[in-house]
């Protein structure tokens, strides 16, 4: 290989690597709300990561506590033994978490999580002598990572397109909840659209709710633009899912941890999933890891059989990798003595009026928000690939010192749960300039 061959073996994902290897984008270090390039330029943070790093960045807590265990103990085997920290995490997440959401099994990303809840689901109706219940229900819009569980279920074109024959065959999807004729601009949870959820009923007369094992959505969808939930919306799927049987799954990956002002977005919408995943703000994205919250009874009814027997033939050679829960230890006692949830539901109106302010710069047609997420939609370009004027206000936003993010023509924001105003308002009066540069 060449010295540039070398420099460009890295295959990034979701990038266009032609594209990037032209103008690289390469962050080299950071520190609380700030990135520094390999060029030496300091970025502001305006996406926490990927919706991962609420706390800001090389945390001292968290940095200590992995360079801690790190020299304590690296790795242990998870088959048939355990780690001191891995059993203290799920602890501390059982007692977080609402109801009684009280068993927890790690992975090691949003996308393992996600495939980790379905197979519970299949394996719990099975185990109760329903296996014929083998359909799963996404939504469509949906992101529930790209493994192939998590592509079944997931509703977005774009990733499902290349790998569509070998998709779960057992998957259907509802409508998705966005309609900008009567959503446009609107902040916080629209109150047209509890009915949507009604969807499930076409799929129960289509399907037969006796094949139906689970639903799952995210409480707000996240990449595929922040869409967020209407009014009595989530509330009429938990009761549609309790009386047809199914089982209900919240993919918390992006929501959980303070994003929309609460330790998990079930809490902030006052229901209870059956199975809830969780990844990202579980180490403030310092250690890859994910994990899923499972409610007692569907536990219980897994732990069947002889003692000796694995009850769920299921894992991951990294599920509860201990520097990671370490990591994930040090996140939950940082958010409990700063108050991060509260600080981040305490700077929403601010992160709310400075999103909004952009209505009515050019090719704006719609903004949303709830908590710290927040969506600003474009017009598509004429002529171009879709996201191309996205990609533009990105890269526009990144060269004057502000990192956002796009998901198509849709820019996407997730300040720090503990941003100031100072730093809100440049965020905004960036993104502001970028829009009136695009053509």
């Amino acid at each position: 290989m060449t010295a540039t061959d070398y420099e460009q073996a890295f295959w990034l994902p979701y990038t266009a690597n032609r594209a990037f290897w032209k103008s690289p984008r390469v962050i080299q270090s950071a520190q609380g709300h700030h990135y520094t390039t390999a060029a030496g330029d300091r970025l502001l943070d305006g996406f926490s990561g990927l919706w991962t790093s609420g706390l800001g960045h090389c945390h001292p807590r968290i940095v200590a506590a992995v360079q801690s265990q790190v020299a304590e103990l690296d790795y242990s085997l998870g088959f048939q033994a355990t780690n001191d920290k891995a059993i203290e995490l799920a602890g501390q997440l059982a007692a977080l978490a609402p109801g009684d959401l009280n068993r927890v099994f790690f992975t090691n990303s949003g996308s393992e999580a996600v495939d980790t809840a379905l197979k519970i689901a299949l394996a719990y109706h099975h185990a109760r002598g329903e296996g014929h219940r083998s359909r799963l229900i996404g939504r469509e819009r949906a992101y529930h990572g790209v493994n192939f569980g998590g592509l079944s279920v997931g509703g977005i074109g774009a990733n499902r397109k290349a790998f569509s024959a070998c998709l779960l065959p057992g998957a259907a999807h509802l409508r998705h909840t966005y309609e900008r004729s009567q959503m446009a601009y609107c902040r916080g949870q629209p109150a047209w659209g509890a009915h949507l959820a009604d969807d499930l009923e076409r799929l129960v007369l289509l399907h037969d709710a006796s094949n139906i094992a689970a639903v799952i959505v995210e409480p707000v969808a996240g990449s595929t633009g922040v869409l967020v939930p209407p009014v009595g919306y989530l509330q009429r799927l938990r009761e549609l899912c309790d009386r047809y049987g199914i089982l209900l799954i919240f993919d918390e990956v992006i929501t959980a941890f303070g994003r929309v002002g609460a330790a998990f977005a079930a809490e902030r919408f006052e229901l209870l999933p059956d199975i809830l995943t969780v990844a990202k703000g579980i180490t403030n994205g310092v250690i890859p890891m994910g994990g899923v919250l499972v409610r007692e009874g569907i536990y219980q009814a897994l732990m069947q059989g002889p003692e000796e027997m694995v009850e769920f033939f299921h894992g991951y050679t990294y599920s509860g990798h201990p520097v990671a829960a370490a990591a994930g230890l040090a996140t939950l006692a940082a958010y409990e003595e700063e108050g991060s949830f509260e600080q981040a539901r305490a700077i929403e109106s601010l992160f709310e009026e400075g999103l909004h302010s952009l209505q009515g710069e050019p090719n704006v047609i719609d903004i949303r928000n709830i908590g710290l997420m927040g969506g600003l939609e474009l017009a598509p370009r004429d002529g171009a690939p879709v996201g191309a004027r996205g990609f533009d206000a990105f890269r526009d936003c990144f060269e004057s010192g502000v990192v956002i993010r796009n998901g198509g023509d849709t820019l996407q924001f997730s300040p720090f749960l503990n941003s100031t105003g100072d730093e809100l308002e440049r965020i905004f009066d960036c993104v502001r300039g970028a829009l009136r540069r695009l053509r």
